[in-house]
């Protein structure tokens, strides 16, 4: 303190401006964050997941449709049709569309909201047609030749006066009548569950296996990894058909399969990490301060280790989503009436020539999540390891 010189100790004149202190310097979480949110995948499908997890768990509560119930008249309705107004002598007018794939007529009205099915008069099989009566108008269905045509008492044929969305069924129905768009969301709800509570699974039992197998080292981890290897040759589908032999199909046996056989990935990560780790000089002092092999491991090692078992564990539920609906798709799944996005999917192929529709939704639902899961994998990938970032 003797060498420094008097005049560093003068006040500051009144006047004079004085330089602002710098910002503190962003604490680990808050780069993270900034990071995070800097990466306009990973947000998006942030907003995406959220969105995905509210609809499949509220959604369904918001429509008077049920995922079970069924109506038979009014099976394979298209989520858009082709409208047709037949003017009646009171001044109101008839509004139909022709279902081109069963050759049915539904009533609707001026919103799209179908009213029912339409009868006709009896069918003529040998001329392939059907007649209508709309007041004093009659119509003739003809399906002579494709596409099937609606025919004037004159002959002539009748327009379709415009296209319009199914605002009763927003996503159509599939061939027993039920509403795809409450299915849909039923469907996310049973993959989404068995992702999450298997990954779940996956962590605990991965994070402790590969943590103990790490810290230890030696003989324990020689056998304790060959015991993974084993886990990891047998085939999932052969696993489940025998998990079947003790658990019925259904929900329990796809949870309990991924569950028990799925965190093998987690377990190898998680054990790399703590060999990495555990000839760091921090463990070296916690050792010799007296810390138990318990508290190491759990305080010191696992903790830092957090980055990449968060991104293995992100990386996880789209495979087990993707495990989910291929089990449900070969029917290992969840029984019917339940549906999931593999079992709605197994049913569309069944009619994708003629209703495309029904399988563009649960498949596109299938990528769109397994993309957001991906993108946000990547996103927490660089925004927890900012060495990786370009």
């Amino acid at each position: 303190m003797t060498d420094i010189a008097p005049d560093m100790w003068a006040k500051v004149p009144a006047g004079a401006a004085v330089p602002p202190p710098p910002p503190p310097a962003p604490t680990y979480g808050q780069e993270v964050r900034r990071r995070l949110w800097a990466n306009k995948p990973a947000v998006i499908s942030i907003v995406f997941i959220v969105a995905l997890v509210l609809a499949a768990f509220f959604g369904p509560y918001l429509s008077p449709h049920t995922y079970f119930r069924q109506d038979l008249k009014l099976s394979n309705i298209p989520p858009a049709f082709e409208t047709y107004a037949v003017p009646q002598d009171d001044g109101s007018v008839t509004r139909f569309f022709l279902n081109a794939s069963n050759f049915n007529l539904y009533e609707v009205d001026a919103e799209g909201h179908v009213l029912g099915l339409l009868r006709g008069g009896r069918k003529d099989i040998i001329k392939k047609s059907q007649p209508y009566e709309f007041g004093d108008q009659a119509v003739t269905l003809d399906y002579s030749r494709l596409p099937a045509r609606l025919l004037l008492e004159d002959g002539t044929e009748l327009r379709p006066s415009g296209w319009s969305w199914n605002r009763t069924y927003l996503f159509g129905t599939d061939q027993l009548g039920r509403d795809i768009l409450v299915r849909q969301l039923y469907g996310a709800q049973i993959s989404l569950t068995v992702a999450f509570v298997a990954t779940l699974v996956n962590f605990f039992i991965g994070v402790f296996y590969g943590g103990i197998a790490g810290y230890v080292g030696g003989r324990v981890d020689a056998v304790m990894m060959r015991i993974v290897e084993i886990i990891s040759t047998i085939p999932l589908t052969l696993y489940v058909v025998l998990l079947m032999v003790v658990f019925d199909s259904g929900l329990l046996s796809i949870i309990v399969a991924i569950g028990s056989v799925f965190w093998v990935d987690m377990a190898r990560i998680v054990r790399g990490q703590i060999l990495s780790l555990k000839s760091q000089d921090y463990v070296a002092a916690a050792r010799t301060m007296g810390a138990s092999p318990t508290r190491i491991l759990t305080k010191h090692l696992l903790p830092n280790s957090i980055g990449p078992i968060i991104v293995t564990l992100t990386m996880l539920i789209p495979s087990a989503i993707f495990i989910e609906s291929f089990m449900s798709f070969i029917g290992l799944g969840v029984t019917p009436p339940l549906a999931s996005w593999g079992s709605l999917t197994s049913e569309a192929v069944e009619t994708l020539r003629t209703y495309p529709h029904q399988l563009f939704f649960p498949a596109a639902a299938i990528s769109l999540t397994m993309f957001a899961f991906n993108f946000l994998g990547d996103g927490l990938r660089d925004a927890l390891d900012p060495r990786l970032r370009g």
